[in-house]
């Protein structure tokens, strides 16, 4: 599967300016491991198209930097690879990022 289309990676490139502000910027797409753990969600990218930031779920929460071209590269057993969600809208990533602090909460 393709991860970024280009409109994905237009509206991740424009955001890139605001770094790690995330009330300023949307999610806008959504990576994870079908087989397991591991959830991506981009904020920004920059222009090189490898380097991007957003809000990462895997063995804890957190936001950072993350390779796209190590995303791609991932193989899972049974041929499969990291996914994009095809049905994963938009949304502010200040929203999300709280909506999973409160879903790990225990």
């Amino acid at each position: 599967m393709k991860l970024l289309t280009e409109k994905i990676k237009k509206k991740a490139k424009e955001q890139y300016q605001y770094g790690s502000d995330i009330d300023k910027q949307d999610v806008v797409a959504k990576f994870f491991n079908p087989m397991g753990a591991g959830t991506w969600y981009l904020l920004n990218m920059d222009k090189d198209e490898d380097y991007a930031w957003g809000i990462v779920d895997w063995m804890g929460l957190e936001m950072g930097s993350f390779s796209m071209k190590e995303l791609q590269s991932i193989k899972l057993p049974l041929g499969l690879t990291i996914e994009r969600d095809l049905y994963f809208p938009e949304i502010p990533a200040a929203d999300l990022w709280s909506d999973l602090v409160k879903a790990k909460q225990y």
